[in-house]
Order: C-alpha cells, then structure tokens, then sequence
C-alpha cells in the first residue's frame, strides 16, 4: 500500500526508495489538498476529523492552518514561488481572516498566545506561520494589505511577550522574531528574545552534536526537527552560510543521527512526539541544503527519502489523505496528550529539502544506501549516553538508552509518571515499546512485594568501545507505583555491552530487600513478525519464560517478550545474552558464549567466535575488552 497519485517509481536515479523530488512535491501537493478540505470557509483554522488535544479544538484548528502551510511554504518557496495550485493564496485568506479578531469565539478567529501553562499551544503554531511567511514572502507577505501585515506581526507578537515551556520552545518566538526582523520590523523585543533563545540553546548543548531539550537529560528526535532546524535554518535565510557554531553542530549531529534509520527507513522509535513520523528526516534535509553535513547527496536523499516512503506504504494516511495519529496508522500509545488531529503535520518539516532546487545534488545524484546498510556498526555517544548499534544482515538499528530520559531536574521520580518511550534499556526500527499497562519490554525490575519497579532518572556511567564494539553504562533508583516509592538504598547499576547482533546485559543490584525479585525483559516482537528476540541467562537467573503485552506495540497489535527472572537480597550481579534479529535462522544465543567467569562484583564473558574477554567490573566501574 502506497500513497495513491505518487509517480511511478525511478529505479535508474534512486535504486534504494525510487523517490524522486518530484515525488515530494506531488505528496506535498496531495497532503495540502486533502487537508484543505477540513478548512473553515475564511480558510483560518483546519478542522481535522479526530479527538481533539488537551489544548482544544480552535487550537487544534489554528495548528491545521500553520502546519500545513509549512509544507506549502516549503513547497513554494522550491520551486521559485511557482504556485500552480493556488496554495498561498489560501494562506494568505486564512492568514487574513484568522487574525482580524483573534481571541473570539467565531468561525474563523486564531486564539491569542499564551504562557505555556495557560493557553500554550499558539506559541507553538506561531513559529511555523512566521517561518511559513519568512520561506514565501516575495509571493505572500508583500503583496499583503498594510493592515493585514500589521495584524499578523500584533497576533505574532504575542509569542514573544509570554512564557513558552522550559525546552525547544524558546526557538518558536526565535523564529517568530527572526521573521520580523527579515521583514524590517525587528525592534529591542525581537533582539531580547532571540538572545535569550540561544543563550538557553548554549547551555543545553551537550556534545557530539546533541542537545538536550531543556536543562535535564531529553536527548530525542527534537534534536533534529527543533533544537537543530530552527538556528540553522534561520542562519541559511538571513544568508549566512558559516552558521557557526550551529551548522558545525548540525553536521556533528548527522555523524550519529544518520546512523538511527534502519535499512528499510524507519526512524529510530524512541521518544515523544512520533506520530511527526517523517520529520524524523528534516535533520539530514537541512544538512544537504545547507551544506552542513557529513553525507554525501546520495545518501542524504536515500534517508529522506527512504522515511517518507517507509511510512507512506505503511498506512500512515487514511482514507481521507489525512495524515493519522500513530505510528504506521493509528496507535494510541504512541501519542501524547497535546496531540491532536493536525499534530502529525510537524512532519511538514521534512520538506525543507525542497528549498534545494531540482539541479542540486540532492535531487540529481543517484541514491546511495543508509549507514545501517553497510558493515556491522557499533557507535558510542558518551555525550547523550547512548549506544547505537545495527546489522547489515536485517537492516535493523537498536538504541541502548543509558543518559536520556524525560524527568526535569526540578521533579520527582515519581512511578505514576512512567514514559515507555524514555524509561526502557534500548529501542530499534523495527519495534516499539510495549504500553504502559502491559509488561515492560528491555527492562530490569526490582519486584518488591509483588510490585514491580520503573526507571525514571537515568544517570550515565560512560560510554565507549572499539572496533566493532561498544559499551554504555547508567545506574537508576527503582522507583514503584504502589507501596512505599523507594526503598532505602536500593539501586540498580547497568551496563550494556554490543557486538554484532548480541548484546550482552549486566546489572547490579544493590540494596535489595529480603524477598525481592529481579527481572530482565527483552524485545517485544509479535507472531506475525519475521523477528527473533531472545533472552539466554549467564549469571544470577533462576527462571525464564515468555511474557504478553496484548496492548501490542506502534508494530504489531499483539506482542510476547522474552523474560528472565531471579532472586535477590542484598548485593547481587546479574549477566544475560539479549538478541533482536531479523534473520530467518539465527544460531542460538548459547553458543555465542564460550565461558562465563563472576567474581564479586566483576563478570567476564568469553566469546566463541574469536575467543575475545568482554570484562565488566563495577567497583570501580570499569568496561574492558581483551583479545582471545
């Protein structure tokens, strides 16, 4: 199942997806069409079918109007302000009509910005309308009545006159305030609030290309789709191609994110906000137009290309041409409570790339494979704390999460806000994470009193390796949703060794109390899936058995994962083989493993294959590899 009205695929310029820009334009142009369909008669709000967002539905209506003309924007302003379909015209009624009286309760008026806590959404939208009217403004904003221009710049305003959330937010009255000044009418307000932004954006950065979103440890796709895009791409408008030191980021940035897409497309699926689904892409697209990356053409496009297809055949528009909120189609789980029905319309930012014209080598040079598609890759990311590694047999990429979760310095660990999408040891392009009210999958649970534990603040312990290998390490208070929150001093240290396909998973536990219990999960996969995930004990594991998740995955509807369980009291180490494979006849994980040796606090793992020692000794913390 494919997007009906795409051209039919070119093998010969693209072997990998058989995307050429003329396919992104022609889904552009499909997805503008069929949303504009739920436009109010001013053309102000877009009023997709679907539940509305914890903001409302005449937020929810404004967001339809402003990330929609992103993608028209984006698609306009590709083509040189060629609009054979009339889209800016409808913008620019909407834009019009939207803010002649803006706060009413009518049929066409925007509500007013507000601080982040009362009536935040706007602030949101507000960036994608001033970047919409930044990209066009030859064929938009000019050619507007004063009047009109003086409404609009008054309704942006607001953006920088109230508070956004503590995160990426501060990049949307950035953008808004880049926008005014492009257009002359930039004042002390704008230059206050564009200072503040990236002073905030100085200390979030973190290294290897990665900042957090905010000040505590959410390293997520907003990296690439907010955090990156907004300064570089402001940077590329005003004409300064240097960037410094945002493009040099954004090209440290595409070394390690470029490696998080699996063979078959998929972006990584890990954190919130993935029903923006292909804005996943918009990263490497910003990086080819800009020329601040380290790809070449080809792959670049094979990447953006190879997302947007990956879920375009995958069901991710309906029946209505509506983008629908999930994953593949829709998917509950995957959402978040400020998602609402034009949400999935973010991924409006991946056609970003259309600003390089059609002779750029983006579009011209002949596809290349994606990172995941060449030699079996270990990557360690000491900065974020986590640890890609990907198969060429399957295509598949895993993320070992050992330093980014969603937990704000200011909060508690509280059980009850537990984050699937953050809080499990490792994710991949070929699974997701089981729900919330099912068995945690890629998780180590100290079981309490038959209460099971959650991993909210993860504090890394390092990350490294070598050729072909590579470790990453974190420990994390057991937090629990029911009893007591915490035990006194009960914690759990846990570190993740790769190579190839396996991965080997050691813990210790410290603290435990009389009684307790631990248990290791791995990946969740369901019957229809050609996948194999497996869990083989080394070390402190009595029992194994395979768990259900019937809530399913983002993948499938119905999931089984993998489960190891074991004594505990006191201190105790804990050693086990997991494997996520897509080959259709994996040797066993038993005889990946010659011997196992565990002294104290110290485990070693000796290889069959090359006889290699993998070494983890936790006092003090140390990972080694030896040669056979």
């Amino acid at each position: 199942m494919t997007m009906p009205g795409l051209p039919s695929d070119d093998r010969e310029l693209s072997p990998r997806t058989g995307y050429t820009r003329a396919h992104w334009e022609t889904a552009a142009d499909l997805l503008l069409r069929a949303a504009g369909r739920w436009a109010s008669p001013g053309g102000a709000l877009l009023d997709l079918p679907g539940r509305p967002s914890r903001s409302g539905v005449r937020s929810d209506g404004l967001e339809g109007y402003a990330r929609t003309f992103l993608a028209a924007a984006f698609r306009t302003a590709g083509a040189d302000g060629k609009d054979p379909h009339g889209w800016l015209d409808r913008y620019a009624e909407g834009l019009a009509a939207g803010t002649r009286t803006p706060g009413r309760d009518d049929a066409e008026s925007w509500p007013l910005v507000r601080d982040h806590q009362v009536q935040g959404q706007p602030m949101v939208e507000s960036a994608s309308v001033a970047l919409g009217l930044r990209l066009t403004r030859p064929w938009l904003w000019d050619r507007l009545d004063t009047d009109v221009q003086d409404r609009a710049e008054e309704w942006l305003r607001g953006a920088l006159r109230h508070v956004p959330a503590p995160n990426n937010w501060y990049l949307f009255p950035y953008t808004v305030a880049g926008f005014l000044e492009s257009v002359g009418r930039g004042d002390a307000e704008t230059a206050r609030v564009r200072e503040r932004a990236l002073g905030l954006l100085e200390g979030w950065y973190r290294g290897q290309g990665w900042y957090a979103d905010g000040d505590g440890r959410a390293f997520d796709h907003y990296n690439g789709w907010a955090l990156h895009l907004y300064p570089v791409l402001d940077a590329h408008l005003a004409g300064d191609e240097g960037a410094a030191p945002y493009g040099p980021r954004l090209r440290e940035h595409l070394e390690s994110f470029s490696s998080l897409f699996g063979g078959d497309g998929a972006p990584i699926h890990f954190g919130r906000s993935l029903t923006y689904r292909f804005a996943a892409g918009a990263a490497v697209a910003l990086g080819a137009v800009t020329g601040h990356t380290p790809l070449s053409p080809g792959t670049s496009r094979g990447l953006i290309s190879g997302a947007l297809r990956y879920f375009l055949d995958r069901g991710a528009v309906d029946e209505n041409g509506l983008l629908s909120l999930g994953w593949h189609g829709p998917h509950e789980a995957t959402l978040q409570p400020y998602s609402g029905p034009a949400s999935p319309y973010w991924a409006s930012k991946a056609f970003v790339g259309l600003l390089a014209p059609a002779g750029h080598p983006l579009w011209t040079a002949p596809e290349e494979p994606a990172p995941s598609e060449g030699a079996d890759r270990v990557l360690a990311l000491p900065s974020p704390g986590l640890l890609v590694q990907s198969t060429r047999s399957d295509g598949i990429v895993r993320l070992h999460n050992h330093g980014s979760d969603h937990v704000r310095p200011h909060e508690g660990e509280s059980a009850t806000e537990d984050d699937p999408l953050y809080g499990r040891q490792a994710y991949s392009t070929r699974t997701g994470p089981t729900a919330a009210a099912n068995v945690a999958d890629n998780h180590l649970a100290v079981v309490v009193d038959g209460v099971r534990s959650v991993r909210r603040r993860i504090r890394p312990m390092g990350a490294g390796g070598g050729d072909g290998w590579g470790w990453a390490a974190s420990w994390h208070l057991p937090v629990f949703p029911s009893g007591p929150a915490t035990v006194p001093g009960l914690r759990v240290e846990s570190a993740t060794v790769v190579r190839g396909r396996h991965e080997l998973r050691v813990h210790r536990v410290v603290g435990a109390p009389p009684g307790a219990v631990v248990e290791q999960t791995g990946w969740a996969s369901g019957p229809d899936e050609s996948l194999v995930s497996a869990l083989h004990p080394l070390h402190g594991w009595s029992g194994q058995h395979e768990a259900r998740a019937p809530q399913g995955t983002a993948f499938t509807s119905w999931a089984r994962v993998p489960r190891l369980t074991g004594g505990a009291e006191g201190t105790a180490v804990y050693a086990c083989l997991a494997t996520l494979t897509g080959e259709a006849a994996p040797a066993p994980l038993a005889t990946a493993v010659a011997a196992v040796s565990v002294q104290d606090d110290t485990v070693e793992v000796r290889w069959a294959d090359d006889g290699s020692l993998t070494r983890v000794t936790f006092e003090p913390f140390t990972v080694e590899r030896l040669s056979g």
